[in-house]
């Protein structure tokens, strides 16, 4: 699909950078997965205006940017809830809006959550494919615009004008509050970890640390005592992997990991609370419950569910504003 219209970057914010849902395949050639933080977020606001799910958005943390729309279209935003303005009228998050030519949307004051996901109806944004995936990876450069993340005066495309139909989410909830309970299965090196440290994870709040960061977060508590020396062969990881180093610090693996680890991994959070992970800050708490496979399934066909129940059908036969 050829761009037709671009984003103009007036004010970067925080980190903005272009994501998708990753660069899969490739983990076997060291290429990292990289792709959205809230998987969640990110298909619900490509669903609000008719993309596909692997359709690009805007991954914007923390503090948002102000992006002038050069070409009328429609969007959506989902995710944290920031303020939001198009052309100086306020806009709700969860719901489609039009953007004309020569508008400005901006990101205000933020009041829950971490990450907000902006799509652009018609494709969503169009960097160029990078091994099949646009999404962004910093620390190798790769994806993106320019494997980096917006600054101000970056001309990002985006897809040709398109019409959806007017849509809303009902009931956003994701964002925390500054505290997530995230269930956790037993990791593969499960055996390397006894009952205290068990009961070390599942009794105490942990703090997400300042060196947290895309790559994984740094869990500030009580040490996770190893029951054995040494350290396994190094492996392939994914997303929520629990690596516990030798002096008992958890990291809980993110979205820009690496491709493979050597720590040993006490536990993975489950799929279907990775979204809630991905909506915390550094300083904010963690709190974990150990669950079973059973429980794992049933919980994230619980989230696709709400998923398909955020999308109401169209009220008014137009796009809100």
């Amino acid at each position: 699909m050829k761009a037709t219209g671009f984003l103009r970057v007036v004010r970067a914010g925080l980190l903005t950078t272009v994501q998708d849902l990753g660069r899969w395949s490739h983990q076997l050639e060291a290429v990292p997965v990289a792709g959205v933080m809230d998987v969640y977020s990110h298909r619900l606001a490509n669903h609000l205006v008719g993309n596909a799910q692997e359709a690009a958005t805007l991954e914007v943390t923390l503090i948002g940017p102000e992006l002038e729309v050069e070409a009328d279209t429609v969007m959506a935003v989902a995710g944290a809830d920031f303020d939001l303005t198009c052309g100086n009228v306020a806009v709700a998050s969860g719901t489609t809006f039009a953007a004309r030519r020569g508008e400005v949307l901006r990101f205000g004051r933020r009041h829950l959550g971490a990450r907000a996901y902006l799509a652009v109806a018609g494709g969503g944004i169009l960097t160029p494919p990078v091994l099949g995936s646009r999404a962004t990876h910093t620390v190798t450069h790769m994806g993106g615009l320019g494997g980096r993340a917006l600054v101000a005066g970056d001309v990002v495309p985006v897809a040709p004008k398109a019409t959806c139909a007017p849509n809303r989410a009902r009931g956003l909830t994701l964002p925390t509050g500054g505290r997530a309970r995230l269930r956790v299965m037993p990791g593969p090196q499960d055996d390397w970890f006894g009952p205290d440290a068990w009961h070390a994870l599942t009794s105490v709040s942990f703090r997400i640390s300042p060196r947290s960061n895309r790559m994984g977060y740094r869990l500030e508590g009580p040490p996770l005592a190893h029951a054995r020396s040494g350290e396994p062969i190094s492996e392939p990881v994914t997303m929520g992997a629990l690596q516990v180093p030798a002096a008992g610090e958890p990291i809980l693996l993110m979205a820009d990991r690496q491709t493979a680890g050597g720590y040993p991994k006490m536990g993975h959070v489950i799929t279907a609370d990775l979204c809630l992970a991905a909506q915390l800050t550094p300083g904010e708490f963690i709190e974990f419950d150990r669950c079973t496979y059973r429980e794992a399934v049933a919980a994230l066909i619980a989230r696709e569910r709400e998923l398909m129940a955020q999308m109401t059908h169209p009220r008014e036969g137009r796009i809100v504003r």
